[in-house]
């Protein structure tokens, strides 16, 4: 594996992680948005269930 391919996977990482606990803020101050986001969120990870597999074949 390539340096830049490394590098690329942390960034990937590190910006995943920042939007997660932007999220949780998000969630924490605002109690009554926790179903939209959820659902968002589930969303958002069936879209990387179907890509994920596609992208790495």
């Amino acid at each position: 594996m390539s340096s830049l391919v490394l590098v690329v996977a942390v960034l990937l990482v590190l910006v995943v992680l920042m939007f997660a606990a932007g999220l949780a803020y998000v969630a924490h101050r605002h109690p009554a948005w926790v179903p939209p986001l959820t659902l968002g969120l589930l969303g958002a990870g069936l879209v990387a269930a179907i890509v994920v597999p596609v992208v790495v074949r």
